[in-house]
């Protein structure tokens, strides 16, 4: 009913808008303004399609939903679609919900969900059920970031072989130079030494959210993948780790982001996707 609620919310503001004062516009990476139907006949073409969030913008998510509907009519099923806010060790439950062996208020109590689940995910997980599409549980659980972040990737050699098939697979590769992840670091930089991981537990993220994506995907597919915009943004994060995996995979990202004027963006932001959806930075949050 939430879903409902939010979305029903976000038609009345779309519909509102006069010609002269949208919610939002997409550019391309060269920095034209495209449509929907045009960005959704270039994602067709993909072999994974990553769209990076901001976690509490209403017309991200709208969109998520959107795109995730398009692909579904478009390839049917020869799609296949993950996500950051679901992890690995959740697989079975997200199974269970998908084929009705479970209700959503048993899902819930077990799955350990995101804050305002109903409201920004769950339309689409119950999309996968109608559709009979799989959803892929692609993140690291979050005691293993936790431990890193805490100790490095070494603390990750001491867990048992159960606990390691739900991370990558030992050891993690890693580029301090990319970056993201040297960004992270130089923020961190003077912080205690425990918080000097946390660019370390981003790419045992990453590089778990790679590895589950690329074990469920097969040629002739295409696999949509939710998540953050840090994630994916200028084609590092889990897109890095792809690329070192399977370099000639078709990739195209998209990214969300917030301005006081949709259509005046900066030369940088054409580099952080493939696709930008420039939102109204006065859209009301989610959460």
């Amino acid at each position: 009913m939430k879903s409902k609620i939010i979305l029903a919310f976000i038609s009345i503001i779309l519909l509102s808008m006069s010609s002269d004062k949208s919610a939002y516009l997409i550019f391309n990476a060269q920095g034209k303004t495209v449509s929907y139907a045009e960005m959704m006949v270039e994602l067709q073409t993909a072999d994974l399609v990553f769209f990076g969030e901001s976690h509490d913008n209403a017309i991200a998510h709208w969109l998520e939903l959107e795109v995730a509907k398009s692909l579904a009519e478009a390839k049917g099923n020869d799609l296949v679609m993950g996500a950051e806010m679901y992890e690995s060790d959740q697989q079975e439950i997200i199974n269970e919900y998908l084929a009705g062996k479970v209700d959503y208020k048993s899902f819930k109590e077990q799955a350990r969900l995101w804050p305002d689940h109903e409201k920004e995910y769950l339309p689409i997980l119950n999309l996968a059920k109608e559709k009979k599409l799989s959803m892929i549980a692609t993140n690291v659980p979050r005691r293993y970031a936790a431990m890193v972040n805490k100790g490095n990737f070494e603390v990750l050699n001491n867990l048992s072989n159960d606990a390691k098939k739900w991370i990558a697979p030992l050891p993690i590769t890693y580029d301090s130079t990319v970056n993201c992840y040297a960004e992270m670091a130089s923020m961190m930089a003077g912080h205690s030494k425990t918080k000097m991981y946390i660019a370390q537990a981003q790419a045992l993220k990453d590089a778990t959210m790679a590895y589950f994506i690329l074990e469920n995907f097969k040629k002739g597919q295409l696999f949509y993948h939710f998540n953050g915009s840090y994630h994916s943004d200028n084609h590092e994060g889990i897109v890095w780790y792809i690329k070192q995996a399977k370099p000639k995979l078709k990739i195209i990202t998209i990214t969300t982001l917030e301005k006081s004027n949709i259509a005046q963006l900066d030369s940088a932001d054409f580099q952080q996707a493939d696709f930008i959806i420039s939102v109204d930075e006065n859209i009301t949050k989610t959460h």
